[in-house]
């Protein structure tokens, strides 16, 4: 038994924790429309990036590696990659105190404050970006921070390629 479990234990160790499988991605994105963040009569959602190639990047206020990688956000932005937001389970006026003090890099941002999109999402927590193609199928998740080698070696060269397959 120390044994079996000892095997275990090793197989554990070799394991990336960010590279949890999920079961959304290939398949269509969960639709959604809640208040925009920004403003809350304004109601935003799935809706509004159909026929685009997006990110969707799951974010707090509340989130110390939300902060972390806010600038590869802005980086990407800047470059034109057109990326959304749903502030999960963040008071109105902290994520808007977030934005303000950090820049915003978002086409809107969804107030999804009870987090039942996330959920819907399959959300493990803040942050996660996930890669939408014209189609409206989730073709990558990321768990965790983004790094500026995450967004050169993966995100953007996939951006790209799915810009140039949908047309």
């Amino acid at each position: 038994l120390i044994m079996v479990l000892g095997g275990f234990m090793m197989v554990g160790l070799t394991l990336a924790p960010r590279r949890v499988p999920s079961p959304l991605v290939d398949q269509p994105a969960p639709r959604f429309q809640l208040p925009a963040l920004e403003d809350p009569e304004r109601l935003v959602g799935s809706s509004d990036f159909d026929g685009e190639v997006v990110l969707l990047n799951i974010w707090a206020s509340w989130c110390v590696s939300c902060r972390q990688e806010h600038q590869v956000l802005v980086a990407m932005a800047n470059r034109g990659v057109p990326i959304y937001g749903l502030n999960y389970k963040d008071e109105r006026s902290d994520g808007l105190n977030y934005l303000r003090s950090m820049s915003n890099p978002y086409v809107w941002n969804a107030h999804d404050l009870e987090g039942r999109v996330g959920i819907d999402w399959g959300v493990y927590g803040t942050p996660e970006t996930f890669i939408i193609d014209r189609q409206g199928r989730i073709r990558y998740k990321h768990i965790g921070p983004l790094s500026w080698q995450d967004a050169q070696n993966t995100i953007l060269p996939m951006v790209e390629q799915l810009r140039r397959e949908s047309l």
